[in-house]
């Protein structure tokens, strides 16, 4: 054998043993979550954990979520296009519906004010013209009196 075809060898042999080291890790399924996710409040993260969930299927729920609000059954992902009957019980055990999460938002500007402190005072009504003080009191005219 030539030293080019001895080296052919060698990578070949590496190669396999190399494949071979790390099948267990590129052939492996994903690990199943230990505890449930519920559908309304877990992250693209939490849902790929699920088997069946991938990053399209995960942001796919989250625009869902998004778009029509809280989930009301683990059967509503039966909307989502690529989730069918089969996919979905191979889910169901790994899902499920509860409240939907509060956002937490950063407080700012005037919400940030105390909830003891006092509202800001009401405007007054608009100051009366002054009253005629030295006017002279009205007579009745011919035409009142006619009426």
């Amino acid at each position: 054998m030539s030293l080019q075809g001895n080296y052919r060898l060698a990578t070949s042999l590496l190669a396999c043993l190399l494949i071979l080291c790390y099948a267990d890790t590129i052939l492996a399924k994903k690990k199943p979550p230990t505890r449930p996710f519920n559908l309304n409040s877990a992250s693209s993260a939490e849902l790929q954990q699920v088997p069946g969930i991938g990053p399209s299927t995960a942001d796919k729920i989250l625009e869902m979520r998004k778009s029509y609000g809280a989930f009301k059954s683990v059967d509503d992902l039966l909307a989502i296009k690529g989730i069918g009957p089969k996919r979905l019980e191979k889910m169901r055990k790994y899902l499920t519906v509860g409240k939907a999460a509060q956002s937490k938002k950063p407080v700012t500007g005037a919400q940030a004010a105390p909830a003891s402190a006092k509202p800001p005072p009401a405007k007054r009504a608009a100051a009366k013209p002054p009253s005629k003080i030295n006017a002279p009191p009205e007579t009745p005219t011919k035409d009142d009196e006619e009426q």
